[in-house]
Order: C-alpha cells, then sequence, then structure tokens
C-alpha cells in the first residue's frame, strides 16, 4: 500500500492538488513572514512596473513552494514556465527554455539543486544579465552567438539548499524557507480544501486530520481526500470524528501521524536491536526495505519528532519510540 504521509506526490496526485491550490497570497495559509516578505518584494516590482526579483524557495517537500511560485505568477499577472533541474540536461535544454521566455514570465524551476553544471553556469549570465550565449559549431570553428533575453523571474525551489552553489545563491534577490506548519494552521487548509471538494466536515474531524498530517499540508490534502472517500462509501458523504478515525486506521495512520514504515522503523530499532544504535543499511534489511526509502521516507519524520536520533554509530530509538509502542525503555535512556 502507498504511504499516504510520504511529503513526495505522483503526477496524478500533483494534479489532483492543482485544484485545491490557493491563487493568491491573500489565500495562502501559513508561512505569515515568507508571504509579507513576499508581498513586499511583488509589490516594490509593480510600483516600479518591472520583473520581479529572483526567488529561491527552499524547505521540505509538500510545503507549497510550487504553489507560490504559481501564486508569483499570478500577482505579477505573468505566464508560468515550469520545469526542474533533472529536466535540463544540457546547457542547450536551458537555451531553448529560455529563448522562448516573453518579458515578465516566470520561469520556476524545481529541484533547481540538480541542475547540470553546464546548464548552471548558462543560468548565472541569463539571471544577472538577461543573456545567453548560444554556441554554433564544434571543435575550432565553434562560434559564440549573444542571444538578448526580456526581462524575467526565475523562482528557484529546493529541498537541500546547501547543494546550491554560492554563485547560483547570489543570483537571488530573495532567499525564502518555508517552515512546517502549526495544527491551527493545517486545520484551516482542511477547512478551505473540504469546501472546495463540496464535504460537509466537522470541527472535530479537521482537528483529527490536521494533528496526523506532519506539520505537511500535502499530507493533510491526501488524508482529506481519503477520509471523503470512506465517509461517501460508509456513509452519507459527511466526515465526522468518529468516519474520521475509521478512515485513518483503515489506511494505518496512527494519532502521531506514523504509518506502517515509521512504526516498522522504531519497532526493529527497539525489538530486534535493542533500541539501537543501528547501522541504516542493517535496520533496512531487517524490515524488509531499501535503504534510501528508511531515509528519505520515514527517518526525516522519526527525527523532527523525537522518535529516534542519529549517532556516530547508527540510529538509536529514544524513550518515546518505546513508549508509543507501548514497551518499556532501558534504564538510563534519554
Amino acid at each position: 500500500m502507498e504511504s499516504l504521509v510520504d511529503t513526495g506526490a505522483s503526477e496524478a496526485e500533483r494534479a489532483a492538488e492543482s485544484a485545491l491550490r490557493p491563487k493568491l497570497l491573500d489565500e495562502f495559509v501559513g508561512q505569515k513572514k515568507l508571504r509579507s516578505q513576499l508581498k513586499l518584494v511583488l509589490d516594490a516590482a509593480k510600483l516600479r512596473g518591472s520583473s520581479a526579483d529572483h526567488v529561491l524557495l527552499s524547505g521540505p517537500p509538500g510545503l507549497g513552494k510550487t504553489t507560490l511560485s504559481m501564486i508569483i505568477a499570478a500577482e505579477m499577472g505573468s505566464n508560468l514556465r515550469l520545469t526542474s533541474g533533472p529536466a535540463i540536461q544540457h546547457a542547450g535544454d536551458l537555451a531553448s527554455i529560455l529563448s522562448s521566455l516573453q518579458e515578465g514570465d516566470v520561469l520556476f524551476i524545481d529541484e533547481i539543486h540538480r541542475l547540470a553544471r553546464p546548464a548552471e553556469e548558462m543560468l548565472y549570465l541569463a539571471m544577472e544579465d538577461f543573456r545567453v550565449d548560444v554556441v554554433v559549431g564544434k571543435g575550432p570553428g565553434a562560434t559564440s552567438i549573444p542571444l538578448t533575453l526580456p526581462p524575467f523571474t526565475v523562482v528557484g525551489a529546493t529541498t537541500r539548499a546547501g547543494l546550491l552553489p554560492a554563485p547560483l545563491r547570489d543570483r537571488f534577490g530573495y532567499t525564502g524557507h518555508l517552515e512546517y506548519y502549526e495544527v491551527d494552521e493545517l486545520e484551516s487548509i482542511v477547512k478551505r480544501s473540504a469546501g472546495l471538494l463540496g464535504t460537509d466536515i466537522a470541527t472535530s474531524a479537521t482537528t483529527e486530520l490536521a494533528r496526523r498530517s506532519r506539520g505537511t499540508p500535502r499530507i493533510a490534502n491526501r488524508l482529506l481526500r481519503r477520509v471523503c472517500d470512506y465517509a461517501q462509501v460508509h456513509g452519507n458523504g459527511s466526515v465526522n470524528l468518529s468516519s474520521a478515525r475509521e478512515a485513518l486506521t483503515l489506511f494505518e495512520v496512527d494519532p502521531q501521524g506514523l504509518d506502517r514504515l515509521d512504526r516498522m522503523v522504531i519497532e526493529g530499532i527497539c525489538q530486534r536491536f535493542a533500541g539501537g544504535p543501528v547501522g541504516v543499511s542493517t535496520l533496512a534489511m531487517s524490515i524488509g526495505e531499501e535503504p534510501e526509502t528508511v531515509e528519505t521516507v520515514a527517518e526525516p519524520y522519526l527525527v523532527r519528532e523525537g522518535f529516534i536520533i542519529r549517532t556516530p554509530r547508527g540510529r538509536q530509538a529514544t524513550v518515546k519510540a518505546w513508549n508509543h509502542l507501548g514497551l518499556t525503555p532501558p534504564s538510563g535512556l534519554f
């Protein structure tokens, strides 16, 4: 069964998300400081009658970076072009995209830290001087033709800002970091999304979904869709606290927001390795998962919420993990 609390999203899910995305900054819930800063950047650009400064958005997946890029384009009354770092393998790929931009367009580059080096170097020049040098021919006879670009705005998104080279980071006029959401913010998001889906949802059910959403709007909306499905099949379509809990139990999302994989990880550490420390490869093998799945899907939330810690010798369970499983922790454990 696909995890409901994985922060990644498939193409099909991104299509489903599009109907729930806010269209303007005033509709965007949460990230109060970032919204205020971004509004200032955009308002100043509109007063100048120019393109907005380039914007870099960093933070964990599922928090709204793509949504904000769409909002930037909408607020500026501009067209939005979407691409991603992995999709641009050669400088020519980027040159093709840049040469097709119109004045004021917003170019959104997801996972910008994964740009190929030649494309990255071309982007430096394009962002700073609004031009690219197109190389025609090969070998000694190759010539470089400068191509002037109309002013445009790059919005880069990254989950790993530390991997961005300094020259690229420095070309962004504004850098914003998205934080995990509070429960009350997620309640507002769930309530708004339920309205857009035409679903009647009780306040207690809204709170329950928000508490189990791991601080991430993408997960909140995903859980809401599954709970709506459950209420439609097993009830009259309205979501109350009881139907929400029954649906979440069916999909193995517990009151702490942990799913089957999360529990397998902490059970493996506590029951098979006496609480650890244990290496991630050994742990993954013991529960029948890939090390990358454990590291990227389960571990970030378990570490953030204090269920496990990373040590030089491997992963170790905390008292919170033992208590969550209803087990007695070893004496002296923190």
